[in-house]
């Protein structure tokens, strides 16, 4: 009779350790600079697919490029923490020379990956990496002023897909990759050339080792015609595509 509640109580401890063991097992992730690593000297190139709104809004065009975005150097952030300034240099294609004509801030504090890009701050990742993982990335971008010129980026819900799949990048096969899908929004019909359109889409790539290797992003906003104008896409209203092609 003293036997059976010694037994019943190892069996407990037993299997209350495996539960913990497979829960903790189960939420083990990998580093953010696993998927954006921050090294002096590393670069990705890509091809840039540009879609934007010609004719008044009336028409669209795709401009196509290259471009390459290295880090430059160690800097430190207006909050005194380390960071890193990349810059993009672009050519109309591969026998053009290269021309930089922006520069990037991105900051890892072990829980975000910060990146900077025209003075908006984005959260592009955030620990912990693991599938159905979801943060608010656009929550440092002031979208409620008056003035705010990017509204449309107010209260995006990020999430992680796909954590640790292959993937096909244009010519590339990436083993270790993980998707970040960011908004995927229709407001109105978008068919019906006479009524009022927003379509916001945001989905990114990720590779170990690597860094984004894909990005497919589109905001568009369209009026629909008044008396004297006709409808029209508004200013703003823009599409890119970015595909890796390259790296060290």
């Amino acid at each position: 009779m003293k036997k059976f509640p010694f037994l019943l109580f190892t069996v407990f401890v037993i299997i209350s350790f495996s539960a913990c063991k497979k829960s903790s097992e189960d939420f083990q992730t990998a580093p953010l600079s696993d998927y954006f690593p921050l090294t002096v000297g590393k670069y990705i190139t890509y091809d840039l697919d540009s879609l934007v709104y010609t004719n008044f809004g009336t028409t669209t065009e795709v401009h196509s490029y290259q471009v390459k975005y290295e880090t430059d150097a160690q800097i430190t952030d207006n909050l005194g923490r380390p960071a890193y300034r990349i810059i993009r240099y672009i050519r109309s294609n591969a026998a053009a020379p290269w021309l930089s004509d922006n520069t990037f801030m991105a900051v890892n504090d072990t829980y975000t990956l910060e990146f900077v890009e025209n003075n908006l701050r984005f959260l592009k990742l955030h620990a912990p990496v693991r599938d159905n993982y979801s943060w608010k990335g656009n929550t440092y971008i002031d979208t409620y002023s008056l003035n705010s010129e990017v509204k449309y980026l107010d209260d995006w819900d990020y999430i992680y897909d796909s954590v640790g799949v292959q993937q096909q990048v244009g010519s590339f096969t990436l083993d270790n990759c993980l998707v970040v899908d960011q908004r995927d929004e229709i407001i109105g019909n978008p068919l019906d050339p006479n009524s009022y359109s927003e379509i916001n889409y945001s989905r990114e790539k990720y590779a170990s080792g690597i860094g984004m290797v894909y990005r497919n992003f589109s905001h568009s906003e369209y009026q629909p015609p008044v008396p004297g104008l006709g409808g029209h896409f508004v200013t703003g209203s823009y599409a890119v595509t970015l595909t890796m092609t390259d790296h060290n």
